[in-house]
Formats: C-alpha cells, structure tokens, sequence
C-alpha cells in the first residue's frame, strides 16, 4: 500500500464520520423538534431511532474503519434517500446546497466502497493480520 494512502485514509473518513455523528447525537438530543420536521415530510417521528442509530453506529464504524466496504454502500444509499426526502426545495438555497452535499458524500461513499479502508483502520489490520503465515 501507498505511504499516501496510509495518511489520507483516516483524515477522509474522520471527516466524512462528523457528520454522521454530529447528527446522530443532534437527532438524540432534540428528539420532538426532528420528530416535528421529519413529520413535515411525512415520515412518521419514530423513524428518529434507527435514523439516530444508523448514524451514529455508522459514523463510529466509519471512524474505525470496520466493515467500511458495506457500510460505504449503507452510507451511500442513505445519503441519497435523505437527500431525496428531505431537500428537494431547490427555491431554498440551504436545501439546494444539503442535496449536493448529500450527492456528493454518495459519490465519496462509493469510492470507499470499492476502496476500502486500508490504511489506518480496523479493516487494515485484520487484513494484514489474515496475509501472515
């Protein structure tokens, strides 16, 4: 494995887990309000659970880099959906600018997907652990 892939592995997913895990604790942490706006799309409020745990859990495993390949495609998909669902007002600017950012964590999720997490993570050293005789 490249030195550079080594280094740039674990920044890019610390800074694709925060979000996750900042809205993760967020959801948790003002339950009625994402109840009220999730209710406003017509979801109903206690889809805020597995949204949360989804999230956290996922921004967790991000973090330390275990089972990244499926969880890529989870994280993925979820970028989409919620992009989707929840910002498609294109008159707002806000809910423009979250679609594309939802867009274009999908498209980093995807790149993960087929990459993986081989530097710096726990996918990397069981890896290398299974590649010793």
């Amino acid at each position: 494995m490249p030195l550079s892939t080594r280094w740039v592995d674990l920044p890019a997913r610390v800074l694709m887990c925060l979000l996750f895990l900042i809205s993760g604790f967020g959801k948790v942490s003002a339950v009625a309000a994402i109840q009220a706006y999730m209710a406003a799309h017509g979801l109903p409020g206690f889809l805020i659970w597995p949204a949360a745990a989804l999230e956290l859990v996922g921004g967790l495993l991000l973090l330390i880099g275990l089972g990244t390949r499926p969880l890529a495609l989870v994280l993925a998909g979820w970028c989409l959906l919620t992009a989707l669902v929840f910002h498609t007002d294109f008159a707002d600017q806000n809910q423009m600018i979250n679609f594309f950012k939802n867009m274009t964590m999908a498209g980093g999720f995807l790149i993960l997907a087929r990459d993986g997490a081989p530097g710096f993570s726990l996918d990397g050293w069981l890896a290398s652990r299974n590649d010793q005789p």
